[in-house]
């Protein structure tokens, strides 16, 4: 636990925690707070704050959606059911585990990332849009109707932000590394502590009875039941539960193989759970919309897989790779997430933001109409 902490993530997960913090600091949140509010509110009934931690989300991975959540819950820029709403689709894994780790270390097969990464992500957005349900009577941010021009609003709202917090760049930048490290302090010590948690289930056979249970289930929907051992180490930790989804290869069909990830990435395993947890009892948000969404994502993306398998490219006769090539590097995760996480997170918001201008001038042009 402490080696996978030290070396993938906290060199991984420090320099996207301290950039959050320091972009939140100069005002970003509110920036596109305004430009998307558009998009947000109607989509996922959250404002336009929360396009930001969409996007940090999907880029950087769990827990990124719940540090941010909680900040903004700290700011005031969201409420209650709001924060809770938000966190519940955001947290998500980041594209690069998933095309780098899962698809090219575990599976060998490149093309298979494209499939996973698109059934994750659609359907993390499907349940956003089923959570926007959730807390429905509760309460709302107000939005201020204005009539200057979107982008001219978005500026204004950064730029008062920026004074509101009054912060030297240089005491910025201090402080976002101070508390950035704090929280990667608290999830290194619970990621060792479920790694001794699960090594003592493992000693007292506890991991034997969820095994035979899972097994149960696994053969009540037709699945080969040696894949237990995958969903027993997924159920605690997301790259174990992977790494023995793809490593069950004799006789299975890879589409058992792949339904099986996509479901282990859609939970995210206890230790992140976990993780997340401790950030937000910070606040008021509460645990259990978060749990409730991971279970629909286990089912959207496990039945997704099922379902539009036969329907994309034959993925099953793509191509492989050597199995001892040298393909995904731990000692290099660091830099190659930068990578990822920079592209990811400019195509995200510029995605949204071509979107949230559109349909601020459809509003215009229909009430002027």
């Amino acid at each position: 636990g402490l080696t996978i902490w030290w070396e993938v993530v906290f060199p991984a997960t420090l320099p996207f925690f301290v950039v959050a913090e320091v972009l939140m600091g100069l005002g970003l949140a509110h920036f596109f707070g305004v430009l998307l509010e558009p998009v947000m509110r109607p989509l996922f009934n959250v404002p336009g704050a929360g396009s930001f931690v969409l996007a940090m989300g999907f880029s950087s991975g769990y827990p990124m959606a719940a540090k941010l959540t909680t900040l903004l819950r700290a700011k005031g820029l969201i409420t209650k059911g709001e924060g809770e709403r938000l966190v519940a689709f955001t947290t998500t894994s980041d594209p690069l585990f998933i095309f780098g780790a899962v698809a090219v270390g575990f599976f060998q097969r490149p093309l298979l990332g494209i499939f996973l990464a698109g059934i994750h992500y659609v359907t993390a957005v499907i349940v956003g849009l089923l959570m926007r349900f959730h807390d429905r009577r509760g309460e709302v941010t107000p939005v201020k109707e204005e009539e200057d021009f979107l982008l001219l609003r978005a500026f204004r709202a950064m730029n008062q932000a920026r004074r509101e917090d009054g912060r030297t760049l240089g005491r910025l930048l201090s402080e976002s590394v101070s508390r950035s490290i704090q929280t990667l302090l608290l999830i290194g010590g619970l990621i060792m502590i479920f790694s001794v948690f699960m090594k003592l289930l493992e000693l007292l056979h506890v991991s034997l009875l969820l095994k035979w249970a899972f097994q149960g289930l696994l053969f009540f929907f037709h699945i080969p039941q040696p894949l237990s051992v995958s969903l027993v180490n997924g159920l605690f930790e997301v790259t174990l539960g992977v790494k023995s989804a793809a490593s069950e290869g004799t006789g299975i069909p890879l589409i058992h193989q792949v339904a099986m990830a996509s479901a282990i990435l859609a939970w995210g395993g206890l230790s992140v759970h976990a993780q997340i947890a401790s950030i937000l009892s910070q606040t008021d948000l509460s645990y259990k919309p978060l749990l409730i969404a991971r279970l629909l994502h286990v089912g959207l993306a496990t039945s997704g897989t099922y379902l539009l398998w036969n329907r994309t490219t034959s993925l099953s006769n793509a191509p492989t790779i050597p199995a001892f090539s040298r393909t995904f590097s731990l000692e290099d995760y660091w830099w190659q997430s930068v990578l990822y996480f920079t592209r990811f997170f400019y195509l995200l918001f510029a995605l949204m933001i071509c979107l949230g201008i559109l349909l601020t001038l459809h509003q215009r042009l229909f009430k002027k109409g």
